[in-house]
């Protein structure tokens, strides 16, 4: 009977020699591939941290420093002494004010507006799309182009006025735009929007079984509501209503072309300021209103990044 031999392996420093190429090529290989992979990320982020560091960083650095300089450089806080003085404390209290009425009901709006898109579309047909589409559109349309459509809609000589006082008879308030209520409906116009781009997702991370599971114990659609979608939901409505009164707060254009000889608003305080031919100081003084209005977005900003971190708990 033969038997048959299988070949055995060379075993020892010969063969090590014979397949240390081949096997010391696939880490070298391996490490350069990956080396390669992350210059290629970081080339690709390179233009996004360069536009940050030039529009976002840069001028907030130049913010902070002038808020403690006088005209010649020095170190100086007599920039903050206006500050406390009631048309200061005043404007800040209005635009807290306004910020919160059109960040609110935006948020209300834009809530009840993502609930019945999610359970009356599809979620790839086409209502959804448009609306998704239309929102994204609305919700960066701001500034003199929001200003200019609601004048031309609503103003002295408006379409819409024109329109009312033809069918009913009633003329509206010629100066109801350039009043607190007008300017939080103008706001309203791309806070709600920008809540339906934000509150979509999470209203979709509403798994229907979790309301199966309530009616299988015997729960009705009150305590579904209030002990097992509020609670998924609330902290993501909390932080987007957030990022909704820190879109508000920074606005200047619009209320800008609204409000164009009053400044009621931090932003139309700090044009004034910085528009001041009479007193020099007014510079550093509007540096101050800058630096206030980033500690304000600031704070709400790692309040909302707070609440969206307890909001991960659920994905």
């Amino acid at each position: 009977m033969t038997a048959a031999i299988a070949p055995i392996a060379p075993n020892g420093p010969a063969a090590s020699k014979a397949a240390g190429p081949s096997a010391a090529s696939t880490p070298a290989s391996s490490a350069l591939a990956k080396h390669r992979q992350e210059l290629g990320t970081l080339a690709t982020t390179l233009p996004f941290f360069a536009y940050t560091a030039c529009f976002l960083l840069a001028p907030t650095v130049i913010v902070i420093i002038g808020a403690f300089q006088d005209r010649s450089g020095g170190f100086t806080l007599a920039n903050f002494h206006k500050m406390f003085e009631a048309n200061t404390i005043a404007a800040f209290g209005t635009s807290i004010l306004v910020s919160v009425a059109s960040s609110l009901i935006g948020a209300v709006v834009g809530a009840l507006a993502s609930y019945a898109l999610v359970i009356g579309a599809k979620p790839n047909g086409p209502l959804r799309r448009m609306v998704a589409a239309i929102s994204s559109v609305l919700a960066q349309f701001g500034g003199v182009m929001l200003a200019f459509a609601f004048i031309a809609t609503l103003g002295i000589n408006g379409i819409g006025t024109m329109l009312i006082k033809t069918l009913t008879g009633y003329t509206v308030n010629p100066n109801w735009l350039s009043s607190l209520p007008g300017l939080v409906t103008v706001y309203c116009y791309f806070q709600i929007p920008l809540m339906i781009i934000i509150f979509l997702p999470a209203v979709d991370s509403i798994r229907p079984q979790w309301r199966e599971a309530c009616e299988s114990l015997g729960g009705n659609t009150v305590q579904y509501w209030t002990r097992v979608a509020c609670p998924i939901l609330a902290p993501r409505f909390i932080s987007a209503f957030l990022l909704l009164f820190a879109s508000a707060f920074s606005a200047y254009a619009t209320a800008a072309a609204l409000f164009s000889q009053r400044s009621i608003l931090v932003p139309l305080m700090i044009q004034g300021a910085m528009r001041n031919e009479m007193d020099p100081n007014q510079q550093g003084f509007a540096q101050v209103l800058a630096f206030a209005m980033i500690i304000v977005v600031a704070i709400v900003m790692l309040l909302s990044h707070a609440v969206e971190k307890r909001a991960g708990r659920w994905q």
